[in-house]
């Protein structure tokens, strides 16, 4: 596989947690500030994977192989996740790459 980007100094690895307190806080809320936060890091985010903790979905959503980690983050690591964002101490995360 071929790397497409070169990883430089402000891309290395950070992991970010929030906490709100909306109680209208869902999904589509917690994507926008990932996003938004993500924005922050790096003018070409891409999220990678996701889960909603409050639902166990997540995506990409597939089961293969080695089940020491579930797939979304390992999806997310092979193709050079440096950013995650835990929102609501699990409820949301979100596995970025930054570029």
């Amino acid at each position: 596989m071929a790397q497409i980007f070169k990883v430089t100094e402000n891309q290395s690895k950070e992991y970010i947690k929030l906490d709100i307190t909306d109680d209208d806080f869902n999904f589509l809320k917690a994507k926008q500030l990932a996003k938004e936060t993500a924005f922050e890091k790096c003018d070409y985010p891409m999220i990678l994977s996701w889960k909603n903790g409050k639902t166990g979905e997540s995506n990409p959503d597939y089961e293969c192989g080695n089940n020491e980690k579930p797939f979304w983050i390992r999806y997310a690591e092979g193709r050079g996740a440096n950013l995650t964002i835990d929102i609501n101490q699990g409820d949301y995360i979100f596995m970025v790459l930054k570029m």
